[in-house]
């Protein structure tokens, strides 16, 4: 899953090469503690707040998928890193900004309204190119977390089959914040089972996906099925040499 870090990059990226390594690891042994196969797992480095020197840096040490959560700040590393990297969007997205991320991004983690998903028509249908989306479901029940409800589910993936701009390609949720892990094991387990419903109820659906863990628990959601995890603070910390 890595690749080492090109001859004269060391000292630029040994915190981040050591940080990736020990994310693989522990991705892996997560894997292999459920009889999964570790390469089902796509690690995308979230890189909020980064700047793209540091990102470069990543790059350098292999990782391809980096995940935005602010449409302004995704445009200016846009303007640097163009199309070397795989763009993933993972946050709330506002109607009036989708019309910056056409033809941008691999992956939207969090289609969350109806509306949302008329206005990536509309630019679909204009620019003729199509969408890879993630239905994000606020699992946990939290007031201030986006998402679709667990029990608006079933109608909302009949509805987005209106859509031809849209691909759907799973389900996406944040976990609340934890210092114990296995208290939101239910959370992803949950996001697993309704992915395992869905698929039965409705053949015509490809849920491959299923975007959940972060820094803090992404072990956990390997564990639950988890096939993207989003991780920031575990890869992007300050190096350990200078």
């Amino acid at each position: 899953m890595q690749r080492s870090c090109q001859k004269g990059d060391e000292i630029l990226c040994a915190g981040i090469a050591e940080n990736l390594a020990l994310v693989q690891e522990k991705i892996a042994r997560a894997a292999e503690r459920v009889g999964r196969d570790p390469s089902q797992v796509k690690l995308v480095a979230v890189s909020k707040g980064v700047a793209p020197e540091r990102i470069k840096e990543a790059l350098s040490c292999g990782v391809k998928d980096f995940g935005e959560n602010r449409v302004q700040e995704f445009q200016q590393k846009h303007q640097v890193l163009g199309d070397l990297v795989e763009w993933h969007f993972i946050g709330h997205l506002q109607r009036n900004k989708a019309k910056y991320l056409v033809g941008k991004i691999k992956l939207l983690h969090s289609l969350d309204s109806l509306k949302l998903a008329q206005t990536l028509e509309k630019l679909a249908t204009r620019s003729g190119t199509s969408w890879k989306v993630l239905v994000q479901v606020n699992v946990s029940g939290e007031p201030t977390k986006h998402g679709i409800s667990p029990s608006e589910l079933d109608y909302f993936l009949e509805e987005l089959r209106k859509f031809k701009g849209l691909e759907v390609c799973g389900l996406m949720t944040i976990a609340p914040y934890s210092p114990d892990p296995e208290t939101v094991r239910p959370v992803f387990r949950k996001l697993r089972q309704l992915r395992d419903e869905f698929t039965k109820k409705k053949p015509w659906l490809d849920l491959m996906h299923l975007s959940m863990g972060m820094s803090a628990d992404f072990e956990v959601a390997v564990e639950e099925g988890a096939t993207i995890v989003r991780i920031g603070s575990a890869i992007f910390s300050e190096p350990l040499c200078n």
